[in-house]
Order: C-alpha cells, then sequence, then structure tokens
C-alpha cells in the first residue's frame, strides 16, 4: 500500500453478486460533472465520501461500503484533547486497516494549540494521509461549549483553528496530507456562516470543503438545501467544494452534481443499512445502468459479511452490541415481522444473527422507498444550545476554555 506520493482512489470493480438492472440515469454531461476530485494529491473517482460518523464508519463498515464502490471512506471523529492525552479509545478509532488506500480521519477541537500539537503527532508519525475537520457537528454537548456547528460563527476563532490544522499538516507532510473542512448552513436561518465558513477555509489552505446543506437547527431534518450548496459553489472557485445531504440514491448524487455545481457528493444516513448505495452511485456517476436494490438473500450476504469483518478486525464479543443498530437499519423497508426486527434489537453473537436470518425469504424485496425511511436523527431541534453570548459579534476573538475539548474525549 502506498501512503506517500500520489494516491489514487479508483473506482472499485464490479461486485460478484446478483443483481438486475433498472434504468440508470441517461446524462450526457455525466461524465463531465462527475469528473475525478482532486483533494490534494489524493484523487477520488468516483467523487463520493463517505462522511465521518461517530459509531458508525469504523474499518469493517469503511470496507464493506467500498467493496461495493469507489470513493473516499473517512473515519469517524476523534477528539485532538483526548490524543495529546493519550486515551486509548480515541487512539485506537485512528486505527485503519492495512486494506485501506488512503487512511482519512476527522479531527474535532476548540483550541488551536491543541489541533495543531495533534495534528503534528498524527502526521508526523505517519498515521494519516488525509485530515478533516470537523465545523458541523450540531449535538448539543458540543455546540454549547462553542464546537461544532457552534464555531464557524466567531470568525476570528474558526480562522485560528483551520490555521492550526493546515499549517501543522503542511509542516509535517510537505503538503502530502491534505485538510479538508466539513461544515453546516449555520447555527439557524437568521445565523448562517457557511459562505464566510468556505472563504476562509479557502484562504487558509484547505484542499476542499463540504457542505452538510442543512443548519444546524435542523439536525438531520429533511430537506437539504441544496440552492445553498450552488451558492457556496459560485463563491468558492479555487477549491472542490462537495455536497452533503439527501443523497439516498445514484440519480440523487448526479442530480446534486447537475443542479449544483459541486465537485462531488459527500454520503452519511443514505447509506445506513445500505452499503450497497455505493453500487448505485458508481455506476449512476459512470453513466451506466444502476442496479436495482437487492432482494433480502442479498442483503443477508452482506450483513454476514459486515459481521466477518468486524470479528476479524476485533473479537470482542462486545462489538455485536454496537453491530445492532446496523442490523436494524439493513432490515428497514423489507417486510420481514415485528418478532424479527424486535429480536435483531438483541443479538449478542455471530451466530445470533445467522439464526436469525436463516429462515428468511431471499426472494423478499423493499417495500418502500429508501429515502422515506427514518435511519436515527430525523428531527429538528427546538433550539441550539451555544454558550451565553455566543451570538452577540461575530468578530469576537473567542478563547474558549480547553476543558471543553475534555467533554467529547474519546472520539
Amino acid at each position: 500500500m502506498m501512503h506517500h506520493g500520489e494516491l489514487y482512489v479508483t473506482r472499485s470493480p464490479p461486485a460478484t453478486r446478483s443483481v438486475g438492472l433498472i434504468r440508470s440515469v441517461q446524462d450526457e454531461r455525466v461524465s463531465e460533472i462527475a469528473a475525478p476530485l482532486r483533494i490534494g494529491p489524493i484523487t477520488v473517482d468516483p467523487p463520493v465520501v463517505l462522511a465521518p460518523m461517530a459509531g458508525v464508519t469504523d474499518a469493517p463498515f469503511r470496507r464493506l461500503c467500498a467493496s461495493f464502490g469507489g470513493g473516499l471512506f473517512v473515519n469517524q471523529m476523534v477528539t485532538a484533547r483526548a490524543l495529546l492525552e493519550g486515551h486509548p479509545t480515541s487512539w485506537e478509532l485512528t486505527r485503519f486497516h492495512p486494506d485501506e488506500p488512503v487512511r482519512s480521519l476527522q479531527l474535532y477541537g476548540t483550541d488551536p494549540h491543541h489541533l495543531g500539537e495533534a495534528v503534528h503527532k498524527l502526521v508526523g508519525e505517519d498515521l494519516v494521509d488525509h485530515l478533516d475537520i470537523n465545523l458541523g457537528c450540531p449535538a448539543p454537548k458540543v455546540t454549547r461549549n462553542g464546537g461544532g456547528a457552534a464555531l464557524p460563527y466567531k470568525r476570528p476563532l474558526l480562522r485560528r483553528v483551520i490555521r492550526a490544522v493546515t499549517r501543522a499538516a503542511h509542516t509535517e507532510s510537505g503538503g502530502r496530507v491534505p485538510v479538508t473542512v466539513k461544515f453546516r448552513l449555520g447555527i439557524d436561518d437568521e445565523h448562517l456562516t457557511f459562505l464566510d465558513t468556505g472563504r476562509i477555509a479557502e484562504e487558509e489552505g484547505v484542499a476542499a470543503i463540504a457542505l452538510h446543506a442543512r443548519t444546524a437547527l435542523q439536525h438531520y431534518a429533511p430537506s437539504a438545501h441544496w440552492d445553498r450548496i450552488a451558492e457556496l459553489a459560485d463563491t468558492v472557485r479555487s477549491i472542490p467544494v462537495l455536497g452533503n445531504g439527501d443523497v439516498f440514491s445514484g440519480d440523487d448524487a448526479v442530480r446534486m452534481l447537475t443542479e449544483t455545481g459541486c465537485a462531488g457528493v459527500v454520503v452519511g444516513r443514505g447509506c445506513l443499512g445500505r452499503p450497497w448505495l455505493f453500487r448505485e452511485l458508481a455506476a449512476a456517476l459512470a453513466g451506466e445502468p444502476v442496479p436495482e436494490p437487492p432482494a433480502l438473500g442479498e442483503v443477508r450476504t452482506t450483513i454476514l459479511e459486515h459481521v466477518r469483518l468486524i470479528r476479524e478486525w476485533d473479537d470482542d464479543p462486545r462489538r455485536m452490541a454496537g453491530f445492532r443498530k446496523h442490523l436494524s437499519w439493513y432490515l428497514k423497508g423489507y417486510p420481514v415481522g415485528r418478532e424479527v426486527r424486535q429480536a435483531a434489537g438483541h443479538v449478542s453473537s455471530a451466530d445470533d444473527v445467522a439464526a436469525l436470518l436463516a429462515p428468511l425469504d431471499p426472494s423478499l424485496t423493499a417495500t418502500v422507498d429508501p429515502a422515506t425511511v427514518v435511519r436515527s436523527h430525523s428531527n429538528a431541534l427546538r433550539r441550539v444550545a451555544v454558550p451565553d453570548g455566543w451570538l452577540d459579534d461575530p468578530d469576537e476573538d473567542v478563547h474558549l476554555d480547553p476543558e471543553a475539548d475534555a467533554l467529547v474525549s474519546g472520539g
């Protein structure tokens, strides 16, 4: 595996799975709008990125998604402060499988010094090939301390945070490890920050930016404002702008690229329980026929492969508890019955999973549109928790309490 010089994440070969064919998105501009994505020295083809999701995008899940189609598959968030303190759980999250061609990691923090030191360590010890900065998390425990989606409202702090990461990465790697930033529209409709965030990121040497086209107040509620992605792409012209939000199919990806002019798509909740989405995206963005959604027999095969990858990665029996949410997502939309769904929430071993799936009819097909299936975090927030006085002056150069980052230690 190559971790120096040019890195190329290419289209995966067709999966050896039984799939039917439906009409693909036919657009003579597909090959033009779906050009390979350049993030510093990394080429991503097709221009698809798996969004970092805490508790989800671990090595087994990343490898499973990559088996269906090409893209950049980002590890879940880790906290800079926790890394510097030697937190075992956080350092475990930085581990990559040898088969991963690009070691991509998302970093969280509010203190520029801690972030810079963590980057010096990660890049200096050759542990990553790409770093993403989390500036979009809407979780109250994060925003109430000025982090995540709240941080971009304070422009001086935003600049210092991005500068600390980009300079440390460049110093240690000579530009080999690019930095990207993922962020939201803003705190709410009255406090939008995405254009300022994009401009500052561009000025501070970020290699690409990704916009989740919702505010923190919207949380993960429908629908994403794709017109804002287009606005950002018109504003930030020297680096790629990626779009995130409501990509549930290959058709969605092509429409996002066509309607917004963005350079690539970021997929989050749309692939939960549906890693074959990357197969659909690869086909649609190549202008090829898109595979049909799988019948339950293929879903079962995929589930068992996911379990195998987990056991290969870490055979700790406790990991099966974390798999229960995946199992629930896999079964959503298939008419397997309430008893099976309830039992899925109690599996504790690979044998339990196999026994649960064995009696199911492999010919069953999904009965609902994947875009309508709720996959966690589906409601808007009532309010966004931010520090007292946070919204008074966006140009105030605040210095947050470094202890705030300890609240999200462990990634």
